[in-house]
């Protein structure tokens, strides 16, 4: 090569050292609790056929993915989002089953986008997916297993956000709105971009009251009077049934101690087309976006032949650990690597020293071997 590369491409980065121990000490929590909520662990591969995250499934647009070919000119993409993986999975190996199936997963994804303002193309997601599971507690397992993590980990300042797909798109559907308007008013809602909203509603002529009723839709957020305010907007029973929905989510988020780390916003929407009902986003001091994103998604796994509801969610490690950091919380970081050194060439003194080491590390303490010149001191302790 004419030049040594020492760099790497822009939004990805290398991880070592204390840093890393942070990670992987993160990583494990999340694990551990997850697990003991009894999701099983699953592992799919890193790049997957195009058809997977296409357009009809309704991921991410094609052009924020790494696509490339193999040799039998198939188009091949890295991963990006872990639920249509896990989707096409749970169809393959447990089309017959009708009994929920917890599975939980790690690992990481990859987004091809410029506009990430400074954040990282590939990010390491942990996350947990409920299948053959349509009640309204299965949506609270999920939503009171996120604030478990979140407070596993060490963080106390963090707020879940839930909103409900069906609410807008009864209200949507009573408007006589047609799918592009929805689409794109999705869209701007969802980027909270109000101004862009009413300018499409005029734009498409959407008739009133429908045009004040979708935006006050869109900013109303907050406790349970605004779910109050919202069932009086709307007449459809798309959309009043939705509100039950939250209404019966609420009281089960009661039962398990967690409702004061919950408000709720109908204004939220997500840019993945799958969601279909509950949605929710978790968001804490000292990042930008949500560290958590999940919903339910009753109609994806019939694109791989499986008929089945199923809700999950992903937390991105990377942002967590931000955040972590920015709140000062304390990660416990392992035992320093002790050093043991002897002389080099005096074998007598390797073997001592050897001894030594698989009897620490019988103890489970780390241990590395260093030769050293005639004369130099002894034992250190190097920290890692």
């Amino acid at each position: 090569m004419s030049k040594i590369l020492l760099h790497t491409p822009e939004g990805v980065r290398d991880i070592y050292g204390r840093e890393y121990a942070r990670k992987l000490w993160v990583e494990k929590q999340l694990h551990r609790i997850i697990r003991g909520y009894g999701y099983e662990d699953i592992q799919t591969p890193t790049f997957e056929f195009f058809d997977v995250f296409s357009k009809e499934i309704g991921t991410t647009p094609s052009k924020e993915l790494y696509k490339f070919f193999d040799k039998e000119n198939n188009t091949l993409v890295l991963r990006p989002d872990f639920t249509p993986s896990i989707a096409r999975c749970a169809a393959k190996f447990f089309m017959e089953d009708q009994v929920p199936l917890r599975f939980t997963y790690l690992g990481n994804t990859f987004t091809n986008t410029s506009n990430l303002r400074g954040k990282l193309k590939e990010v390491t997601q942990v996350g947990a997916e409920l299948i053959n599971e349509p009640s309204v507690e299965a949506d609270a397992e999920m939503i009171s297993l996120v604030i478990e993590l979140l407070r596993g980990i060490g963080l106390q300042r963090f707020q879940v956000s839930i909103g409900e797909m069906e609410y807008f798109k009864g209200l949507c559907e009573e408007a006589g709105l047609d799918e592009d308007t929805e689409l794109a008013l999705r869209a701007c809602i969802s980027g909270k971009n109000y101004f862009a909203a009413q300018e499409l509603l005029n734009q498409r002529r959407v008739a009133e009251p429908y045009r004040d009723i979708l935006l006050k839709a869109a900013d109303m957020f907050g406790n349970m009077a605004s779910l109050s305010d919202a069932r009086a907007l709307v007449k459809n029973s798309r959309s009043v049934a939705a509100l039950d929905r939250l209404q019966a989510l609420s009281e089960v988020l009661k039962a398990y101690g967690v409702f004061a780390y919950v408000s709720f916003d109908l204004g939220m929407l997500s840019k993945y087309n799958y969601y279909t009902g509950v949605i929710f986003k978790a968001y804490t001091y000292g990042v930008g976006d949500a560290v958590v994103k999940g919903g339910r998604y009753d109609n994806l796994l019939h694109q791989f032949g499986k008929e089945a509801p199923a809700i999950g969610f992903s937390l991105v490690v990377d942002e967590l650990l931000e955040a972590l950091d920015r709140q000062r919380v304390e990660i416990p970081l392992p035992e320093e690597i002790r050093t043991l050194s002897y002389r080099e060439g005096d074998r007598p003194d390797y073997l001592a020293k050897l001894e030594e080491a698989r009897r620490l590390r019988e103890e489970g303490k780390a241990v590395a071997l260093m030769p050293r010149a005639q004369g130099a001191a002894g034992e250190t302790v190097r920290d890692e």
